[in-house]
């Protein structure tokens, strides 16, 4: 005899008995088939709802739905041979800036040695040479602008040497304290006043001339900078170009049939190229390239690099034949070929260097199952932890909205009254709030509070957590107003149970059936809710992943249609997660239902 037809004759007295008087067990099922209609009779309140819940297919596939994904999120990143957040990268050729060249149409200045020749005087002199002025004051210095070239000005400062007093054609001049003015340039100075000049030279000196009224003020000149359009700049690393150098060559390169100039003791020859002048320094039977003078104004990106002088002319003969690159041989023979691209009046250099690329939306191999993202990370990786992230935060979430709910709910459905007004109206309060635009607006917030992205999430738990438990509340409220009534709590009053003990401990596990059931549902609309959120870049953020900043990622048309591994699979897992809570939610609620067919 079985344990359970021991039991059985123990606790019921049998109506069946066999020939010999000892009771009849054949009538009974031995079997463990839920199906066994004999067994049902049997069969707890539990069981009943088990088998109700697995004989919905629908509920059985969310089930299996649900269970892969928690092998998939919580597993597969075990199992994964990649970080979440590890970039790949590769070695291949990528086309870098090298240099910029511009055509310069704009006045640069070169101050002289010991002279303080500033932006501001400079400003002032393109001023003063767009309106014809001769003059220009800077600060407490007056200048003086002498053309020596087309676009090519040397600017003097003038150092008062002498008074002039002008009276009908009588000119007296008297020199200041410490100064003398030779016989010729007293008579320079009178004919210029005679004239209206305002400067001129005796004995190579240059003098100027402010009148003020009849009075007027002579002064001595010396250089203070050149004013040119064109850009001088070394030929070989560590040559210096000094003021006295630059101004001989500027007027050299200029004047008619002159090919060589001599600054300081030292020779200089110059050879005219197509749009460039090279001058070289003269070195006993030899010469050395020294300086390039041309309209182009050549940079290198860094500042670290020297571009050599076969290296711009190659370049400036290229801009100024219209090419779109060309071929250079570096110092070590390699021959570099250079790309050139117009925008405006620059012309940019670039160059194609091996370095280290990321590997941006590869294409799915086996390497990658799922290719790579715009960061270069596997995507398949990041789905599992991105699982991990929403799953976590959809549980935790409905966790802390249950509880609250029933607390508040089993307080007001218990004592009623004024407690029952209270929590109802909180509850309404809470529901007036527009859940979706807060939750943007508190994602702005910590935005510009540049929260931790893992301090982040517990937040955006917190936060929906806080916001979601009055559905609950009201549910579980209502229940307990039905159940408060009924013989069971009359009974538990009269022993005398507090009233924690008989909220908690007979009225509360009365509603978990309903409250497994919402539970169960509102999974899938908290996961849509995180999803919505890191997809607007105001949930989870980068570099930790969830289902909804993967999508994020993908923001054009180009990138929708191109890079579909990046996104659909991120979308079908948050819609098989969503229908598989959706499925074992409706299942339950028709298991728990009294009301349906055994």
């Amino acid at each position: 005899m079985t344990q359970r037809e021991e039991s059985i004759r123990g606790k019921v007295k049998l109506s069946h008995t066999n020939t010999e008087g000892e009771p009849d067990l054949s009538h009974l099922s031995r079997s463990n088939a839920l199906s066994d209609e004999q067994r049902l009779k049997v069969l707890s309140p539990g069981m009943l709802v088990i088998k109700r819940f697995l004989r919905n297919r629908l509920a059985i596939i969310g089930l299996i739905i649900i269970a892969f994904m928690f092998v998939f999120s919580f597993i597969g990143g075990l199992v994964s041979p990649y970080d979440e957040a590890q970039v790949f990268k590769y070695v291949g050729t990528m086309s870098k800036e090298y240099a910029s060249v511009t055509f310069n149409d704009e006045y640069r200045f070169l101050a002289a040695d010991g002279r303080d020749y500033n932006n501001l005087a400079h400003s002032k002199f393109i001023l003063a040479r767009n309106t014809g002025k001769t003059t220009f004051t800077a600060g407490d210095t007056q200048y003086h602008i002498v053309e020596e070239g087309d676009a090519f000005y040397r600017i003097v400062s003038s150092e008062p040497i002498a008074n002039m007093t002008s009276f009908r054609g009588i000119v007296a001049i008297n020199p200041v304290a410490g100064e003398t003015l030779s016989e010729a340039a007293k008579t320079a100075a009178t004919e210029a006043v005679g004239s209206g000049a305002n400067q001129f030279t005796a004995e190579g000196v240059l003098y100027t001339i402010t009148q003020n009224g009849r009075e007027y003020v002579l002064g001595r000149s010396g250089d203070a900078a050149i004013e040119s359009k064109n850009i001088l700049e070394p030929a070989v690393a560590g040559t210096t170009i000094g003021y006295a150098f630059a101004y001989e060559a500027e007027k050299a390169v200029r004047a008619e049939g002159v090919s060589s100039f001599v600054v300081n003791g030292q020779s200089y020859e110059i050879e005219e190229e197509d749009n460039l002048s090279v001058i070289y320094a003269v070195a006993g039977a030899g010469k050395v390239p020294y300086a390039i003078l041309s309209r182009m104004a050549i940079q290198p990106v860094s500042q670290a690099v020297f571009l050599s002088l076969e290296f711009k002319k190659t370049l400036i003969e290229s801009v100024a034949a219209g090419a779109d690159g060309f071929v250079h041989g570096e110092a070590d023979g390699a021959a570099v070929d250079y790309s050139l691209s117009r925008l405006n009046n620059v012309y940019t250099v670039k160059s194609d260097t091996l370095t280290h690329l990321i590997s941006i939306h590869e294409q799915p191999s086996k390497t990658h199952w799922l290719g790579t993202d715009k960061h270069g990370m596997d995507v398949l990786t990041r789905l599992m932890y991105g699982g991990r992230i929403s799953l976590t935060i959809g549980f935790i979430v409905v966790l802390l909205e249950s509880v609250l709910g029933v607390i508040m709910g089993g307080l007001a459905g218990y004592f009623g009254k004024w407690v029952d007004m209270l929590i109802m109206r909180i509850v309404d309060v809470f529901n007036c709030i527009p859940f979706l635009p807060l939750l943007i607006i508190l994602g702005s917030i910590m935005d510009t509070l540049e929260i931790d992205p893992q301090l982040r999430i517990y937040y955006l738990m917190f936060i929906l957590g806080i916001m979601s438990w009055p559905g609950i509340a009201r549910m579980v409220r209502g229940q307990i107003l039905s159940l408060r009534e009924q013989e069971f709590m009359i009974a538990a009053e009269a022993t005398g149970l507090s009233v924690s003990r008989r909220i908690f401990k007979h009225l509360v596990p009365n509603v978990i059936p309903q409250l497994i059931v919402f539970a169960t549902m509102g999974l899938g609309s908290v996961i849509l809710y995180e999803s919505t959120l890191s997809f607007l870049g105001l949930g989870v953020k980068f570099p930790l992943a969830s289902w909804g900043n993967i999508i994020s990622g993908v923001t054009t048309a180009y990138e929708m249609t191109n890079f579909w591994f990046v996104w659909i699979p991120a979308g079908m897992l948050i819609l098989l997660t969503v229908l598989g809570f959706n499925f074992v939610g409706d299942g339950l609620r028709d298991a728990f239902d009294p009301k349906m067919k055994r």
